[in-house]
This record gives C-alpha cells, sequence and structure tokens, in this order.
C-alpha cells in the first residue's frame, strides 16, 4: 500500500533563479502531500562542471569556471539570509568545491563528486526559500538514502539498501517537515559519491519515491506536460493529458526530452502516479502517467531522435545458420554497445545505435568493427534520425494505413514493427526528419 506522500522534482530551469525558486516553494507551499523535494542544478551550472572535469582545461580556466558556477549562486543568496545551519553547510560545500576545482586532473570518482556541486548548492538555496515561504523544512543530503554500484557517471541504484537506507533515515523526518534533497546523484557502498548521468534527476524522483512507497511524483519543467510532439516544430502539437507507463516509456526513450526514460521504471514497478506539468504555470494542467491508464487505440504522439547510426551487417553464412547473431551481440556487449532497432532479412541484420553527444553509451569503436568485419561485410551509415510513432494498439491499419502516403515523398531508410504494440519506428536522413515530424503530425494527429 503506498502512502500518501508525494515526491516533487524540480529541474534546472524550475531553479535558476530566486524567482523561479519562489514559484517552486508556493506549489510545495500549497501543496501539503509533497514532502520530498528533489532539486537540480541551477541552470548552467552542470555544463560548467563538466567542463571543470575536463584535463585540457588550465589553471586559470578552472578559476574562471568555479567564480562562474559561485555567481549563479550569489545571485539568488542576493535574496536571501541563510539560517545558521544552511550558512555552514553552504561554506562547507563552497570549500570542497574550491578545492576540487584547482586540481588538475580528476579521476573517475572525482569527476562525478565534482558534477554533484550543483544539485548540493541549490538544496541549501531552495531550503531557505521554503522556510521563508513558511514551510517547516530541511536539508537532507540524499548520499544518505540513494544507493548505488560503483560505474561513476553512470552509476546503477541498488533498489534494497535504497529503500532500506529510507526507510531507516528519511522516512522518520517526513512527519513534520518538508525534505530538500538533490536529484542526480548518490553513493556507493563506501559513501562516495557516485551519479545517475545526466538527466538522472527526474529518475532520482521516481527511486526516492519508490523508497517511501509515495503517492506519486510530480516532475515539475518548463512545459505544461508531455506534448503530442515538439511544439517548437508544430504549432499545433498540444499536451497529452494521460497516458500508460508504456506509452511515457516508449516517448521518452524515443527522444522526448520532457521525461528521463529510466523514471518510468521505478513508477511502473511500484505502481506510482507521476505528474509532468510546468513550474511557471502550475495551475495549467500537464500530463499524468498511470498504470491503470486505457488508452483508445492508435496514434497519440510523434517524435524524434537525431544522430542515430546504422550499421548493417550482411554475409551468406547467416543462410540456414544458427548462432549468427548471438555472435553479432556478443561483440556489441563486450564494447559496451547497445542497440535499439534490429531487423533482419536472410543474409543480413541492421542495427541502430544511439550515438547522440550526451548519450551515456560510447560511439561504435573502430575495434568493434574490425571484430564484426572478421565474419561480415559491415556497412556504417551516419546523419540519421530515429522516427517514432507512440501510441496504443498501432497497427499499419486503417487510419495508419495512411501512414505510407505521408512517408512517399521521404527516403526511409528502415522501418520497425511488431516487438511492441505502442511504437513504429523508421529511420529518415537527418536533414529530412523535422519536415517528416511536421507531415505526420499535421496529416494524423492534427486532423485526428
Amino acid at each position: 500500500m503506498n502512502s500518501q506522500y508525494v515526491v516533487a522534482k524540480f529541474g534546472g530551469t524550475s531553479v535558476a533563479n530566486f524567482e523561479a525558486m519562489q514559484r517552486c516553494a508556493t506549489i510545495v507551499h500549497d501543496d501539503p502531500s509533497v514532502r520530498v523535494v528533489a532539486v537540480s542544478a541551477s541552470a548552467g551550472v552542470t555544463n560548467h562542471l563538466v567542463t571543470l572535469t575536463q584535463q585540457k582545461v588550465d589553471a586559470e580556466a578552472r578559476q574562471a569556471l568555479f567564480q562562474s558556477v559561485m555567481d549563479i549562486q550569489q545571485s539568488i543568496l542576493a535574496c536571501l539570509t541563510l539560517d545558521a545551519d544552511l550558512e555552514a553547510g553552504f561554506t562547507e560545500t563552497r570549500d570542497d568545491f574550491h578545492t576540487l576545482a584547482q586540481l588538475p586532473a580528476l579521476d573517475a570518482q572525482q569527476c562525478d563528486e565534482m558534477l554533484s556541486f550543483g544539485e548540493r548548492f541549490s538544496s541549501y538555496l531552495f531550503t531557505q526559500v521554503l522556510r521563508d515561504l513558511g514551510v517547516a523544512s530541511s536539508r537532507f543530503d540524499v548520499r544518505q538514502v540513494l544507493k548505488t554500484d560503483r560505474q561513476f557517471g553512470k552509476a546503477v541504484p541498488d533498489i534494497d539498501a535504497t529503500r532500506e537506507a529510507a526507510e531507516a533515515h528519511l522516512i522518520p523526518l517526513l512527519q513534520e517537515q518538508v525534505v530538500v534533497t538533490q536529484g542526480f546523484i548518490g553513493s556507493d557502498n563506501q559513501g562516495q559519491t557516485t551519479t545517475l548521468g545526466r538527466g538522472g534527476s527526474d529518475y532520482s524522483a521516481a527511486l526516492l519515491a519508490e523508497a517511501i512507497a509515495a503517492r506519486s511524483v510530480h516532475i515539475w519543467t518548463d512545459v505544461v506536460g508531455i506534448f503530442s510532439t515538439d511544439p517548437r516544430l508544430c504549432q499545433k502539437a498540444q499536451p497529452i493529458a494521460r497516458l500508460s507507463f508504456d506509452e511515457a516509456a516508449e516517448m521518452a526513450t524515443f527522444g522526448a526530452k520532457v521525461l528521463h526514460p529510466a523514471t518510468i521504471l521505478p513508477a511502473s514497478r511500484s505502481g506510482i502516479s507521476v505528474f509532468v506539468g510546468s513550474s511557471k504555470d502550475p495551475h495549467a494542467g500537464g500530463t499524468w502517467i498511470e498504470k491503470n491508464n486505457r488508452s483508445e487505440p492508435g496514434i497519440r504522439a510523434v517524435t524524434q531522435r537525431k544522430n542515430q547510426i546504422l550499421l548493417t551487417l550482411k554475409s551468406p553464412e547467416m543462410l540456414l545458420a544458427s548462432g549468427f547473431l548471438a555472435r553479432i551481440f556478443t561483440i556489441l556487449s563486450a564494447h559496451n554497445i547497445s542497440v535499439d532497432l534490429v531487423t533482419t532479412s536472410e543474409i543480413s541484420v541492421a542495427l541502430t545505435l544511439d550515438n547522440a553527444p550526451n548519450a551515456t553509451r560510447p560511439e561504435l569503436a573502430q575495434a568493434c568493427l574490425d571484430e564484426l568485419g572478421e565474419f561480415c561485410q559491415v556497412s556504417v551509415e551516419n546523419n540519421l534520425t530515429l522516427v517514432a510513432m507512440i501510441g496504443s494498439e498501432i497497427q499499419l491499419r486503417h487510419g495508419e494505413a495512411s501512414l505510407m502516403q505521408v512517408l512517399a515523398d521521404f527516403n526511409i531508410r528502415l522501418i520497425c514493427h511488431g516487438a511492441s504494440r505502442h511504437n513504429l519506428c523508421f529511420l529518415v536522413e537527418q536533414t529530412e526528419s523535422d519536415a517528416v515530424v511536421q507531415a505526420i503530425h499535421s496529416r494524423l494527429l492534427e486532423a485526428a
């Protein structure tokens, strides 16, 4: 049985400055069920921290980056007077940050430590904003409860250890106050700081919601929910009021940037509803993602994910042979390469890989291509975009059949459908992808 607690997460633009923090604090003040708040780093901070982890940065540049981060904090502090407990913690964190920022080279663990400072600073400041609004609140170090393995940069959460730590250290605090903590970061079994990867604050909030058996997790961002497509591409894009977990997972995986894909995992696992709304306009509604949502059959959204690779492997040995695909995937796994889509014919297999600049998976290495080339002909195509149609019970019949008419003017490199009735995916040239999305939305969604 889930508790009535709500976990609220505020992203970087939602805590970008004092005014933004005030808006978010009002959201918490007006909803007594919110008992855990996870904050991101203020907008722009993490980019500075990422640069500080790079060895090519000289001493003068490191000092300038340190100062840039602190200037963002000071612009908020100019509107606040920190209580003694928060001021002591903030000062200690600033000193630790300054010390680490002077180092010319950082190991993997130190990089995660560096990347954690944005969220740590934000949580001190936001706690004070809440207190000034009359909300009883305390700042809590999430590393006490969010436990992970030691894969620095993309740590994997330990669900059982996190739940046990939350029961011991977090849940007892929630009856009397709001706890403000950090997204994106955790700690290993030795207490060393880890991170869940860029965009991991949404995931953190869902993990915390699962750990305290929350009723729901509210993801506050700068848009009013999840849209039928990117509203910057299509003026008639509309927010979707309700989605199933399956639909939301497909949308997040295939390019909808409002929600981190991993967020759905703990929510779905524990039956926790997820709300996505705008901290700038909290009364404008948003998108609810729920386990028991029953969507009408059909296409509900179209997304795109650029910078894709198409890897085609061809060999006569595939014909009537067993083990060929196993050999391919063993090599890809050894190089830590994750595959998105797969299509096959009698003597070839085509795979899509994500090569986006912020992808956690590595680029397709030459060593991997060399191994594959030992037993098959290898072809690599770049500068492609994966376009996905998302919905419920999608099938190429009735209204969906007109999709082929929409796509007739474009060069389609691959189509994948059947593994899931919640998506239909295809690859197009990156230069055409915006036009493809606009055409699909106009013909199949705006007329719906």
